[in-house]
């Protein structure tokens, strides 16, 4: 999807979010397995866990799944 920085649809918005979200998800990751520290292992993974909360608030807000996103 291409991102339309002017758009004023919050799908694209939220869908470049989403995104950026699971990239960085992605990222943290795959450097757990580069890592020695156990500290940092860990602060790794509940970063990546603390942003898959984010990225399903995103997904809850464009399928309306709460309450709030239905105003």
């Amino acid at each position: 999807m291409e991102y339309i920085t002017n758009s004023n649809d919050p799908a694209v918005h939220t869908a470049k979010i989403k995104a950026d979200l699971s990239n960085l998800v992605n990222h943290l990751r795959s450097d757990i397995e580069k890592l020695d520290n156990p500290a940092a292992k860990a602060l790794f993974e509940v970063s990546a866990e603390v942003l898959l909360g984010l990225h399903k608030a995103f997904s809850d807000f464009e399928q309306k799944n709460e309450k709030a996103w239905q105003a």
